[in-house]
């Protein structure tokens, strides 16, 4: 069974918003309104979901949340669906969904980053469906960096395309726009200058492999579970190995050394031509910083190890398809990763 790429959105298609982890606060809905009108934008009818309360850690109970997401997903009226941002929780959705209907309904774009990553990753393995890593509903209405490509760009294309983004090699050093003042903002605030860089050692990188991945703090929780079966998928659907992409929310340097360690224990890199590892603001700690936690954990793989993309909890970002044929070059001139829908 091949990868199962969406068909490409067109005007007057429908995107769906729900919240399959944490809900929206009161405060926040501004800035939602403000989001939902960049979609509409683009011509596309939006449907606001009911899982959407932001009083509590989750939107809904993990029943109604895993039903609203399989309903959407399987409405073959609904191109695609993303959440207003991650949360915490949602790996008890796992058990709840319907896996079998999700398997056998057309293939429908999930966007979204953080703790989606948790059922992202999941849906890529178990039904061979591509799913979209790298923006959030919130984030939508931000300018994008030269070099770099929004969800709403990546979900017009059909399958067979190719694009390649490049490290616009600066990012913002601390913190988030606040939306609760700032509803309207559209520009990052890219204070620092910085680009990939090898924890490995030396040397160009010239790669390729299926794009596989998310954040750290949620899948450590999934590997070695049914839900994260990197070994079957890699001999199905990636016999020429993997490229695998990690990054790291919120947790110290210790948390991200020890849940890295464990996902390796697991097998989560055994396929793996390259590891590359988002960019991250969690906290170091003394004498052990979050790069000495990628090398401690990473570098008995021996393989190519590339940090500081863009592709985690720091703006801006850098989108992956989960599924989709991947292409990293790293040397002197290049800092680009190539993405085919095949």
């Amino acid at each position: 069974m091949s990868i199962r790429y969406p068909r490409p959105l067109r005007p007057g298609d429908r995107v769906a918003i729900t919240s399959p982890s944490s809900g929206i606060q009161k405060d926040m809905l501004q800035r939602l309104h403000v989001a939902i009108r960049e979609v509409e934008s683009r011509g596309y009818e939006v449907i606001l979901g009911n899982c959407m309360d932001g009083t509590r850690h989750v939107s809904a109970p993990a029943g109604e949340r895993a039903a609203e997401l399989t309903a959407m997903l399987t409405d073959p009226t609904i191109r695609a669906v993303i959440p207003p941002w991650g949360g915490e929780m949602a790996i008890d959705l796992l058990p709840e969904l319907d896996w079998e209907k999700l398997r056998n309904a057309d293939a429908t774009w999930i966007v979204g980053y953080s703790d989606m990553s948790t059922i992202m990753t999941p849906l890529t393995l178990l039904t061979n469906t591509a799913t979209l890593h790298g923006n959030n509903l919130l984030d939508t209405p931000y300018r994008v960096p030269e070099g770099l490509m929004s969800w709403l760009d990546i979900v017009c294309m059909t399958e067979g395309s190719r694009f390649t983004q490049t490290s616009p090699g600066r990012f913002r050093r601390n913190g988030w726009d606040d939306y609760r003042i700032l509803p309207e903002v559209r520009d990052y605030k890219l204070d620092a200058a910085g680009t990939w860089i090898r924890l490995d050692g030396d040397g160009d990188v010239d790669l390729q492999g299926r794009l596989i991945g998310g954040c750290i703090e949620t899948l450590c929780n999934v590997t070695g579970t049914p839900y994260i079966d990197m070994a079957t998928f890699a001999q199905a659907e990636a016999p020429e190995g993997l490229l695998v992409y990690v990054e790291a929310s919120e947790d110290d340097a210790f948390s991200i050394g020890r849940n890295l360690h464990g996902m390796r224990l697991a097998g989560f890199f055994d396929n793996a031509n390259a590891v590359l590892v988002g960019r991250t603001s969690a906290p170091d700690r003394i004498s052990f910083t979050q790069h000495d936690a990628v090398r401690d954990a990473l570098l008995p793989l021996g393989i190519p190890v590339i940090a500081d993309v863009e592709c985690g909890h720091v703006p801006p970002f850098l989108p992956m398809i989960n599924g989709a044929m991947g292409h990293v070059v790293l040397n002197a001139h290049r800092h680009e990763l190539t993405q085919v829908l095949t």
